[in-house]
């Protein structure tokens, strides 16, 4: 019981753990359901991604596997952020934060680069 007080009470493993099971769920997701065609609502969406049906296809699986890596490391540090009481909640929430926002920035960029790489500019 004081196991699980000790993990509700690790900001940094809730922040971090939650936003990883939702990236590995997401990927999960659109790699077994990924939209059929280019629209607006579900899905990798940029200007670059929504180029051309070649481009969408390849944007959904590349940043879907991606997404599931993203969440895998997310909840590595969430577990890792348990072996760390020195800091603070607040400091916890931070360095969560600054985790989170890195990851899903290469996430992005990473995704952009390869289709540049692949299908160029419009």
């Amino acid at each position: 019981m004081n196991a699980v007080i000790e993990l509700l009470e690790n900001v940094g493993f809730i922040i971090l753990g939650l936003c990883g099971l939702i990236f590995l769920i997401a990927g999960l997701i659109q790699i077994k359901f990924p939209p059929k065609k280019i629209n607006s609502l579900y899905g990798y969406r940029t200007s670059s991604s929504m180029q051309s049906e070649a481009a969408w296809n390849f944007a959904q699986i590349y940043s879907a596997k991606l997404s599931i890596k993203v969440g895998i490391i997310m909840i590595a540090f969430a577990f890792a952020s348990l072996l760390f009481h020195v800091f603070s909640n607040d400091n916890q929430v931070w360095i969560s934060l600054i985790i989170i926002f890195t990851l899903t920035g290469i996430l992005i960029f990473s995704t952009e680069k390869k289709l540049k790489e692949k299908f160029g500019k419009k």
